[in-house]
């Protein structure tokens, strides 16, 4: 059984990663993992191996590092706080927990995002470099360059995270707003290919057993605008309030407008199929009228 780190265990993505890793079993219907997860604040009460963990401090991520003796690491552990703690969560927690791998030895599977691009040359492929517009994506892509120095790593890269079983965080805060009556626009004109979480995370657990190194773009199969994600989420979640809900052009200035990642590279390596938004709602529908 080898021995499985995921950082950010608390987080959307990492919630539904850590319940699969302790559910995932070999041929003999033994546990494939040994899974410990980090959390920030918010500890997973119903699945076991939780370790709280501040990755921008160095000692305590080597420490925990060094008690566990990971054979693999999964980093998703992030930030969306105020610029100074995003950076520094972003920039500092790669660091450490690059430094942290290569102490042990561990294969280091790395989150990344389609907006370190800019978003005027889509389809994006693994060879294109960074030119992010935001402070965000600038801290994802000095990240990417930190854990690219460490030989056995996976940088994946990916989109717009969904989940069909619980609301992922994106869509959640559009519907708290339209239910207090705020408005809300969603853009006609930004582009991207949003991934079904079970999807990236079994992406994220093939590629902690596969010899591939280096940049993979992980996506769903289907280029989709921020307006028609956003109408498909809404009627799944059948919100009906949208009273303040508008549709519009996104500033390209500040955002980019088109981060489609060209996924071809993991559709050829990896076993986990990568479908579209609709073909993962039109599966999930199916399912719930047999």
């Amino acid at each position: 059984m080898k021995r499985l780190l995921v950082t950010g265990g608390s987080s959307y993505l990492g919630r539904h990663l850590v319940s699969l890793a302790h559910a995932q079993q070999d041929a003999d219907g033994a546990p494939r993992w040994h899974t410990v997860h980090t959390y920030f604040s918010n500890p997973l009460p119903d699945l076991a191996g939780g370790r709280q963990l501040d990755v921008r401090q160095p000692e305590a991520v080597r420490a925990l590092v060094d008690e566990v003796q990971p054979d693999v690491i999964i980093h998703t552990a992030g930030s969306n706080q105020p610029a100074q703690t995003m950076d520094e969560v972003i920039r500092r927690g790669a660091e450490n927990i690059t430094a942290a791998a290569a102490a042990c030895g561990a294969r280091l599977i790395h989150l990344s995002t389609d907006v370190v691009f800019d978003g005027r040359n889509a389809p994006y492929t693994e060879s294109d470099p960074p030119d992010p517009l935001h402070a965000y994506g600038a801290a994802k892509a000095a990240a990417e360059q930190t854990v690219s120095a460490y030989p056995d790593h996976v940088i994946v890269r990916t989109s717009l995270i969904y989940g069909l079983e619980e609301m992922d965080r994106g869509t959640s805060w559009v519907v708290d707003a339209l239910r207090a009556g705020r408005e809300v626009t969603l853009f006609v004109d930004q582009m991207r290919n949003p991934v079904w979480v079970q999807t990236l995370s079994l992406a994220c657990l093939e590629l902690a057993e596969l010899d591939y190194r280096g940049i993979l773009h992980v996506a769903g199969a289907q280029r989709l605008s921020r307006a028609d994600f956003g109408r498909r989420m809404l009627d799944w979640w059948q919100v009906e309030e949208r009273d303040t809900l508008t549709f519009g052009p996104c500033d390209g200035a500040r955002w980019p407008l088109d981060c489609t990642l060209d996924i071809s590279r993991a559709r050829a390596l990896l076993n986990t199929p990568l479908p579209g938004v609709d073909e993962v709602l039109s599966r999930r529908e199916e399912k719930l009228t047999e």
